[in-house]
């Protein structure tokens, strides 16, 4: 039975959640991809402010396609998570508390998730035409230069996700990997 989140994430909502648990997202997530990711750093290493506020937010690491009529969002399925890795740790200090994607993270990445209390939600590769079914509203809300690459809010009901890596270090690929291990 999927457990069901509202957003944004919170201290208490992190508590509870382990990897392997399946999750359904409720609430307000945004989208940001590397370009946008490597802005907000950049942003924050010049003092400035974020163009949102990411405390307890989450991030969804995915580029969209155009939308259909009638759709908020075309396709929306995750893309690779390790393309993000160099900039996760400093937007989970600032207050990131989930992201979702598809593959595995960074050691540095899971050390900062336990650090900042922060999880990482895998979403299925290939099935972003269902996904997209989730998300009822869509707007661009800053770098909208990027075209696909530019940061979404995206309201969504019921998002599916997996809990991969929660905040005690659990990770759902360690513990695959190690349950069909033959020594």
């Amino acid at each position: 039975m999927a457990k069901k989140v509202m957003l944004p994430l919170t201290e208490e909502t992190l508590k509870d959640l382990r990897a392997g648990d399946d999750v359904l997202l409720t609430g307000v997530i945004y989208v940001g991809r590397d370009a946008a990711h490597k802005r907000m750093t950049e942003a924050l290493d010049r003092g400035e402010t974020l163009p949102f506020d990411i405390k307890g937010q989450t991030i969804y690491f995915m580029g969209p396609s155009p939308a259909r009529p009638g759709r908020p969002i075309g396709s929306a399925g995750p893309t690779t998570s390790g393309r993000m890795d160099g900039y996760s740790p400093r937007l989970m200090a600032e207050g990131l508390k989930g992201m979702i994607g598809k593959g595995m993270r960074s050691p540095a990445v899971k050390e900062a998730m336990r650090q900042y209390k922060a999880v990482y939600f895998g979403a299925i590769g290939g099935a972003g035409a269902l996904a997209s079914r989730s998300i009822k509203k869509s707007e661009v809300i800053v770098y909208e230069e990027l075209g696909a690459e530019a940061i979404r809010r995206l309201e969504v009901e019921d998002f599916p996700v997996t809990v991969v890596n929660d905040i005690y270090g659990g990770d759902l690929y360690e513990e695959g990997k190690a349950k069909y291990r033959i020594d």
